[in-house]
């Protein structure tokens, strides 16, 4: 067999029979779960706005205390536990899936526990934000949307700052990767040399995840003082060392590229476009469904279902933006990924491409995704791209220089 026959068969993303069995109706379960979580909780929501339910715990919290603030306090906190219980249903079916097919290892009462904390945090922060919503557009009835993305801006920098230091470590265990395997941190001390770059060890950390999954991943996370690499310890015990320095490499793409610098921008700006959206979307519906709905005005605290509805129609909406942002910089990361490695293990696209074969197998992938499921879901390029890619991506040959380490 030629080198060439032999790297066309490599390209080329494959599942035994079983797996790929499992792997076909694991991905319907997830459409379906995603799709039909959606509907379920608008459907939901449309139901409780029918009842006419906002009016009534807006009347109870009127009663209680006339001060417009302090009635936030109680008719937000109801509709955010409201919102939890609705998407509970579909949490718990993807759990139970991810236990049958093997994805997870998480006892129900450990999962049950992670729901719970989730959902304090929600309603904790929710009711902060809907509070400071709902002042802002009792003070400026045309501008609101305008005030509340401007806060939004400097809330989104400090919880990506913040979610690594104080919300991860609520829910997993993280450990510096130094401790846990020096032979590794040598080696990838190596892969951060390539690059020309300086990230000290105290950013590389290893996180228990076998408690909870069977999987392997790996991922950059913080921003500025907390900005880290986070290797997940399953990696260390199913991949190679060579595969776990494609994988970090990878994550130093992220990390050297600024990808959640860039992240927050995009993010920031989508957010513009959706609050505009929303602010249109609510004045249209509460004028022409205010009195069914027992809404008199849009910074009515009866309209906090409405709110919730709208906020779950355009993040659904704008899904397939943020995931088409999302492959674009994963993209860019294989490809650091596979070109800091170059030098330093025997053949970068044979490495890059027995990776994704290996996760594509841990975590059930369909070789063959629907196009639109993928368009619309996928916050990375389907395994069997990823692989075509780096089998053939060889940029040393032919007089061609890498994208990223051009001489």
């Amino acid at each position: 067999m030629t080198e060439a026959a032999s790297r066309v068969i490599s390209s080329t993303y494959t599942l035994p029979p079983d797996k790929l069995e499992k792997a076909i109706h694991l991905s319907h379960w997830r459409i379906a779960l995603h799709f039909g979580g959606v509907a379920w909780t608008v459907l939901i929501l449309w139901l409780l706005l029918r009842s006419g339910i906002g009016g009534r715990v807006s009347d109870w919290a009127a009663s209680v205390t006339r001060k417009a603030w302090l009635q936030g306090f109680l008719v937000a906190p109801v509709w955010l536990v409201m919102f939890s219980l609705i998407d509970l249903p579909a949490e718990a079916i993807s759990h139970a899936v991810s236990l049958h097919y093997g994805l997870s290892v998480q006892r129900w009462p450990g999962w049950f526990g992670d729901w719970v904390l989730a959902s304090l945090l929600f309603i904790t922060f929710g009711t902060l934000a809907l509070s400071c919503l709902y002042a802002l557009m009792r003070y400026s009835r045309r501008r609101w949307w305008l005030w509340f993305w401007l806060i939004t801006i400097p809330v989104e920098v400090l919880g990506t700052f913040a979610l690594p230091i104080f919300i991860d470590p609520l829910f997993d265990h993280f450990s510096p990767l130094e401790k846990s395997d020096p032979a590794l941190m040598a080696q990838l001390e190596c892969v951060v040399a390539r690059g020309g770059i300086d990230i000290p060890p105290s950013r590389m950390f290893l996180m228990d995840a076998s408690a909870k999954s069977t999987g392997v991943n790996a991922y950059v996370t913080g921003f500025g003082m907390s900005k880290r690499i986070v290797v997940w310890d399953t990696a260390l015990k199913l991949a190679s060392t060579d595969e776990i320095l494609f994988i970090y490499g990878h994550e130093q793409g992220h990390y050297v590229l600024r990808h959640i610098l860039k992240g927050l921008i995009f993010s920031v700006l989508l957010i513009f476009v959706f609050y505009w959206i929303a602010y249109r979307l609510l004045l249209s519906l509460v004028k022409r469904y205010g009195d069914a709905w027992w809404i008199r005005s849009v910074d009515d605290w009866a309209s906090v279902g409405l709110v919730l509805l709208v906020m779950a129609l355009l993040s659904f909406v704008a899904e397939p933006m943020g995931n088409a942002f999302s492959r674009m910089i994963e993209h860019q990361a294989d490809v650091y990924g596979q070109e800091v490695i170059h030098g330093l293990v025997a053949d970068p696209q044979q490495v890059a491409t027995q990776d994704f074969q290996r996760l594509g197998e841990m975590w059930l992938d369909d070789p063959s995704p629907n196009r639109f499921v993928e368009w619309w879901l996928y916050s990375h390029p389907s395994t069997s791209e990823r692989m075509r890619f780096a089998a053939q991506y060889d940029p040393w040959v032919d007089g061609k220089e890498p994208r990223y380490f051009r001489k």
